[in-house]
């Protein structure tokens, strides 16, 4: 029976915030505060959490929180007046991209960036038509939820979107299969007298199910994108920011330069900054024809907490630990297939992880209720993560970049002994 404090918020949730929010877990987890890997409740009981990539550097990171504190004592407006955070900022940002993209315009959330770059990807080519993949995730503006059909069945995919097979399989054909279906979904788009505008793409595929191998396979998509004259806008939301391991960028493992690289999560360690970055030929019309501006987007304490999320990361070589703890915990969970026949594949690039449990490992039927078992028995014994892909069969462990090889351990212990109670 839950306690009555849980029972009484969830009553005031309920009354207070109406039908759509939703909880993870079927025992309703409420931290009341953070540090580093761990959560806490009210008990004083320590979570580990394996899941929460708005983070990056750990809840409660001090040098993030002195930087916020610092700026909001003394200066916090809007980009209409001349400040040198946001400049300071945008240099250090395009400076670990590649040349090319050229621009930073900043926005609060990832939905308000990649709602952006559609509009920039319209003014560019003069198309709507755009290209995602079958179970992304991409936002939940009117113009982004339409092209987010991990949302749910009752979201209408919009008449300008096409939807593709995500690249499954992690072997040579990957990449000629994907740039088949954007190809076909290119045809699509034109035979319905819609120009094409973008292919938008989280780079790792999270929502997908976590696709990451191998890596390149992304090149031959966009070229072909490109060839229909529309932009490639990387989805850098999930995978940026060092995640990977192997490159800052999800999208500098496929050795392609986007059009645009959107931006958010991670950005600011909690505090809400977003943004993305932009070829200047390709900004061209949208900032001839509009004026755009965001109330709190590029602020100066949303400045200030992500140019210290940068200082950390870049300080600490958090992107070697990523790659290197991210390489270890794989090899672990992989090494739990040969105790539990529920295993299937461990996937993914540096600490962006992707277990898949399958209830037949020959036909790799999904085993969906056993994760949800899995996901709330993780729960119970205090590790935190969640399922992804569009039968909720694969784990999903993206936790903050500075998670070490011990907290790789207790996952997988974790995991291990609630595994055997399948």
């Amino acid at each position: 029976m839950p306690e009555t404090s849980t029972v009484d918020l969830l009553a005031r949730r309920a009354r207070l915030l109406g039908p759509a929010y939703r909880l993870f877990y079927e025992e309703p987890f409420h931290p009341v505060r953070g540090e580093g890997v761990w959560l806490y409740d009210a008990a004083g009981t320590p979570w580990l959490d394996a899941y929460n990539n708005v983070v990056p550097l750990g809840h409660a990171r001090p040098e993030v929180v002195e930087a916020i504190a610092r700026q909001a004592s003394v200066l916090n407006t809007h980009t209409r007046y001349l400040h040198e955070g946001i400049l300071d900022y945008a240099e250090r940002l395009l400076a670990t991209m590649p040349a090319e993209l050229g621009h930073a315009t900043f926005t609060c959330t990832g939905s308000e960036a990649n709602d952006l770059a559609m509009r920039i990807a319209t003014a560019h080519t003069g198309g709507t038509g755009l290209i995602v993949t079958r179970f992304a995730y991409h936002g939940v503006t009117s113009a982004i939820a339409c092209a987010s059909p991990s949302l749910g069945q009752y979201v209408r995919i919009g008449d300008n979107v096409r939807l593709v097979d995500a690249p499954t399989g992690g072997d040579a054909e990957t990449g000629k299969r994907f740039a088949d279906g954007v190809r076909a979904a290119i045809a699509d788009l034109q035979a319905h007298g819609l120009k094409p505008a973008a292919l938008l793409v989280d780079t790792v595929f999270s929502s997908d199910g976590v696709f990451t191998a191998p890596a390149g396979f992304l090149r031959e998509a966009v070229e072909a994108i490109h060839a229909a004259g529309g932009v490639f806008i990387a989805d850098e939301v999930q995978p940026g920011f060092g995640r990977t391991g192997e490159a800052f960028w999800g999208f500098e493992r496929h050795g392609v330069v986007p059009d645009m690289v959107t931006m958010g999560k991670p950005m600011g360690n909690g505090h809400p900054v977003a943004g993305l970055t932009v070829r200047p030929e390709v900004m061209k019309a949208f900032g001839q024809a509009s004026r755009y501006f965001n109330t709190f987007g590029g602020n100066p304490v949303s400045m200030a907490a992500a140019s210290a999320v940068l200082d950390v990361i870049q300080q600490n070589d958090l992107q070697r630990n990523a790659l290197n703890v991210g390489n270890y915990l794989r090899e672990k969970l992989a090494a739990l297939g040969q105790r539990h026949a529920i295993v299937g594949e461990a996937r993914g690039a540096g600490l962006f992880v992707g277990l898949e449990l399958v209830s037949d490992r020959a036909t790799r039927a999904p085993a969906t209720a056993e994760a949800a078992k899995v996901v709330n028995g993780l729960r119970r014994r205090q590790v935190l993560l969640s399922a992804t892909g569009p039968d909720a069969n694969v784990l999903k462990i993206r936790p903050p970049l500075v998670f070490q090889r011990e907290h790789a351990d207790l996952l997988v212990e974790r995991l291990d002994e609630v595994l055997g109670t399948l």
